[in-house]
């Protein structure tokens, strides 16, 4: 399973989905599906925007664990 640390990097920064979607352009329903955890599908260019305004890894922003 893929799992978004959105959340834990906002959480940390100190920054809101609100301040996100105002620097990055995305729309808020895009950036709460991933700080919520629930997206079934990802825009790399989301994911590149993200991580550009949040200055981080794709390897931070996501961990995957694998099942057995």
């Amino acid at each position: 399973m893929i799992h978004c640390n959105l959340s834990t990097i906002l959480g940390t920064k100190r920054l809101k989905i609100s301040d996100v979607s105002k620097a990055t352009g995305l729309n808020r329903s895009t950036i709460t599906v991933l700080y919520n955890d629930t997206a079934k599908r990802i825009d790399l260019k989301a994911i590149y925007k993200i991580c550009k305004f949040l200055e981080c890894g794709i390897d931070e922003l996501f961990t995957i664990q694998f099942d057995d």
